[in-house]
């Protein structure tokens, strides 16, 4: 018996391939003193700035979210920062093979919008994606249904994200945080690891660590 796949679709190789093939070469299109640089400017600024930078979830974290996404089935997917689109990938193929689901991914570069959203076409995913372009602050704000989150975007951004999508939160939703080794996510991860704020949270040792969260 055949089972459905995505992630095996050529389609869908080629252009993981491809991507994080440009991400090995992110060092070496960040000037020296990025660190301290971007630690100054505004969140709009940063993304700006990294127009060109992949910045990629690794290709271990982004099977392993397609396994979440197939074992939970969430009727909505949020993601918080696009990038070039490789996480996202991941997501809509567990959302196309389950059968089900929307994928809705937010992204400050316009540029890197532009180019995942070609990406998404290129692998006939682009149906089950929505790009939302501007601050995710804003841009989920309202009434977007939250069953499965991903916070990829600024990690100084993560905490407040999250706290803007609690009340859609459901019982049983899972948070999962990208890159946990970061000093500037240690806020985020004080918080979900505190129980008195509603989360059992546990890391996943996973190339720079993810962060898996319960809403209880």
């Amino acid at each position: 018996m055949t089972t459905a796949n995505t992630l095996e679709d050529p389609r869908v190789t080629a252009e993981l391939t491809r991507l994080f093939a440009s991400a090995d070469q992110d060092e070496t299109r960040l000037p020296p003193s990025w660190r301290t640089d971007f630690a100054a400017m505004a969140p709009q600024e940063q993304a700006d700035a990294a127009a060109e930078i992949v910045m990629p979830i690794s290709a271990q974290g982004g099977r392993l979210l397609y396994n979440l996404i197939r074992a939970i089935r969430p009727a909505t997917v949020v993601e918080f920062g696009t990038s070039f689109g490789i996480s996202t990938l991941y997501l809509a193929a567990a959302v196309r093979d389950n059968g089900s689901g929307h994928v809705v991914t937010t992204e400050l570069s316009a540029a890197k919008a532009e180019a995942a959203s070609r990406t998404f076409a290129e692998t006939g995913l682009d149906d089950l994606i929505t790009v939302r372009l501007g601050d995710a602050r804003e841009t989920l704000a309202g009434d977007t249904p939250a069953d499965f989150v991903l916070l990829d975007g600024w990690k100084n951004l993560c905490l407040p994200v999250l706290q803007l999508l609690e009340p859609r939160l459901a019982p049983g939703t899972l948070v999962v945080a990208d890159d946990v080794n970061l000093e500037s996510l240690q806020p985020y991860l004080d918080y979900v690891r505190d129980p008195e704020n509603g989360y059992q949270s546990v890391t996943f040792p996973v190339e720079d660590g993810l962060e898996i969260s319960c809403r209880l």
